[in-house]
């Protein structure tokens, strides 16, 4: 069975970030290995309504239809249940989760095994609290699938 994964907005920028910082140059490999288990469909990309809602404010354009046409080709749209999203989503700004945050990881939980994310700040806040699935670093989730 494939696992499903949400890859959050900067989790899906960063091959465009700075690659001099070896930080983000390991994000963007283990990245590309996450890309190419979809690719190959080891792995199913989750995609909700709030990427296209984030990816609107990206000012490059040439990212920026560069992830579309990466989530077009490759996301599939997850079974949600709009109501009982907007209900966890608003719980978890209660929480001190950042809104965008807040929904995709109200959508991820319905629909992905994993929410795969870059911001430090976000998986250390979905550790303090009761989430119904992982929120992981796209690093620590290579390590954990053994992809090389």
């Amino acid at each position: 069975m494939q696992l499903k994964l949400y890859l959050d907005i900067c989790t899906l920028c960063r091959p465009f970030d700075n690659q001099g910082n070896m930080r983000i140059r390991l994000e963007t490999d283990a990245y590309y290995l996450i890309l190419n288990g979809i690719q190959s469909q080891k792995y199913e990309m989750i995609i909700s309504s709030m990427h296209f809602k984030e990816i609107e404010s990206i000012e490059d354009n040439r990212e920026k239809i560069q992830i579309i046409h990466l989530l077009d080709i490759y996301g599939k749209e997850g079974n949600y249940e709009y109501i009982k999203a907007k209900e966890r989503a608003d719980e978890l700004i209660k929480n001190n989760i950042g809104i965008a945050d807040s929904i995709h990881l109200a959508f991820a939980e319905q629909s992905a095994d994993y929410l795969i994310t870059c911001d430090d700040k976000f998986i250390k806040r979905s550790k303090r609290i009761k989430t119904e699935i992982e929120v992981i670093n796209p690093v620590e989730f290579c390590t954990k699938e053994e992809l090389k």
